[in-house]
């Protein structure tokens, strides 16, 4: 009985040492720049970001992930997901009414568990 527990004890452990990491960010968008411009995480992390525009309206979109956020000019907000796909993902600007935007792009790398 003692080494069932001991057993099942472990098993517990180490599915927690598995449990998804929060990953939180603060990017600041200005002069069609985004800061910073790369991101790190994990595959399976949760991803928090908190879009800054600290001069005029921006977006942040990643198409692998279905996500596009906007920002209103010197306001910010904040969105989760999770990094299910491992690899390198563009992010951008998809605002069209600013010629500027086309060129804010930062790269999501998701590495492999």
């Amino acid at each position: 009985m003692a080494a069932t527990v001991i057993a099942l004890a472990t098993a517990l452990a180490g599915a927690q040492e598995q449990a998804p990491n929060r990953r939180e960010f603060t990017i600041v968008a200005k002069d069609h720049v985004f800061t910073p411009n790369k991101l790190e995480v994990t595959q399976d992390d949760l991803v928090k970001i908190t879009l800054k525009s600290e001069d005029r309206p921006t977006s942040f979109a990643i198409d692998a992930y279905r996500i596009v956020k906007r920002a209103a000019g010197g306001l910010s907000t904040t969105f989760e997901f999770r990094a299910d796909q491992a690899g390198r993902f563009t992010f951008y600007c998809n605002l069209t009414t600013d010629e500027g935007c086309k060129d804010m792009k930062g790269t999501l790398v998701v590495k492999a568990k």
